[in-house]
């Protein structure tokens, strides 16, 4: 396992929090694009849109440069696929706990007794006797079978 920066990581995962820098995010994956542009897909102004490119750059998800008058934004795959492989990495390890979790439960079901109502006192009584009152599940009240 690799370590990441958690800062780095911290920008990352604040960055693709939001629906629309996701989206933006997407658009500038499939190739540059100037942020004019990318704003007239929202219904919000040009600089709330420029506001979200800032994060995705701070997050170093997108790289912007200029081009004349206008501001063109291109996805960084490399960061992208950084992330992704923190993801894998963590969904690794849990996986790896939950395989653990699972041995462990084997083991005990495998040294269990075979035959419960042997080893259980409380078990050897049948849970409704015909002679005790037995509650009733849906009614909560006592009844006699």
């Amino acid at each position: 396992m690799h370590r990441i920066d958690d800062d780095r990581a911290d920008a990352w995962f604040h960055a693709l929090s939001d629906r629309t820098r996701r989206d933006i995010l997407q658009r500038v994956l499939t190739g540059e694009q100037s942020v004019s542009a990318l704003a007239r897909n929202y219904s919000m102004s040009l600089t709330a849109v420029q506001k979200h490119v800032a994060v995705l750059e701070g997050a170093g998800l997108i790289i912007r440069r200029r081009h004349g008058r206008e501001t063109l934004a291109r996805g960084d795959a490399e960061t992208l696929r950084s992330a992704s492989d923190l993801l894998t990495e963590l969904e690794a390890i849990q996986r790896e706990h939950i395989a653990r979790i699972d041995e462990f439960l084997a083991a005990e079901t495998d040294s269990a007794p075979t035959d419960p109502a042997s080893s259980d006192p409380a078990s050897a009584d049948p849970p409704h006797r015909k002679d005790r009152p037995c509650l009733s599940p849906t009614s909560a009240t006592i009844s006699t079978p």
